[in-house]
């Protein structure tokens, strides 16, 4: 069907998540980790690390970025891309040959 990327994105909020297509072929994926708003607030313990992220993907010309679609359940951000209409995958018919 196209091409399928899964992020993790636990403990962040979807609206926080930037996803960007640059030049038609670059997907980039981003998230900018809020400053402390109290730097002297110390954690025993911290089991979720929230840390800014930036990927890039150069995407081939045979998947179409421009009809992309993401989704993002219980911290997983989900990547759809489906393939160009020249590129999807064809299946061939196997004919019965005639004997000589």
């Amino acid at each position: 069907k196209g091409l399928h990327i899964e992020v993790a994105c636990t403990g962040i909020a979807k609206d926080e998540i930037d996803i960007t297509i640059e030049n038609g072929s670059v997907l980039k994926i981003s998230y900018k980790k809020p400053e402390d708003s109290d730097p002297e607030k110390a954690y025993i313990h911290k089991s979720i690390s929230r840390r800014s992220f930036n990927l890039g993907y150069r995407i081939s010309s045979k998947f179409d970025l421009s009809k992309a679609e993401a989704d993002y359940e219980h911290g997983l951000l989900y990547i759809d891309i489906p393939f160009t209409k020249s590129a999807k995958p064809k299946t061939l018919k196997i004919n019965e040959r005639a004997p000589f």
